[in-house]
């Protein structure tokens, strides 16, 4: 399947986002909740100067209807490219499924999911493009 190119914004977000993960599981290593990795990843972004909002709710329009309290994003930066943050042993493919529904949900083309209970960084980045 071939894919738009992602804007230079979402290409230069992206990198600074795995770049951040990978100063935070230098600094901190695996082992701790996800609030605290989600935190320092929040933390990171903005010291790069990227608005980035935790907890996003998600609004589904379904049938005429608006249900805002439904589905959240633990990290939308810069109102564009969706982060969900895990720190567990053993990751679960329906979290893929979860990252591809939010993007769709929220007509963005760009997540990521990042597990920092790994002994690599580079083990726990998986990159969605839409």
């Amino acid at each position: 399947m071939k894919y738009e190119p992602l804007t230079s914004l979402e290409e230069v977000v992206g990198k600074a986002i795995v770049d951040s993960a990978y100063i935070i599981h230098r600094r901190l290593g695996p082992g701790l909740l996800e609030k605290i990795y989600e935190t320092c990843l929040q933390h990171e972004l903005r010291k790069l100067n990227f608005e980035v909002a935790r907890q996003v709710t998600i609004p589904i329009h379904y049938d005429g209807l608006v249900f805002d309290e439904c589905l959240r994003v633990d990290l939308l930066v810069e109102g564009k490219i969706v982060v969900e943050v895990k720190a567990v042993d053993v990751m679960n493919p329906v979290w893929s499924a979860q990252i591809l529904s939010h993007l769709k949900l929220m007509g963005l083309r760009l997540g990521y999911l990042i597990n920092f209970n790994v002994p690599l960084m580079k083990e726990g980045i998986k990159r969605f493009i839409l």
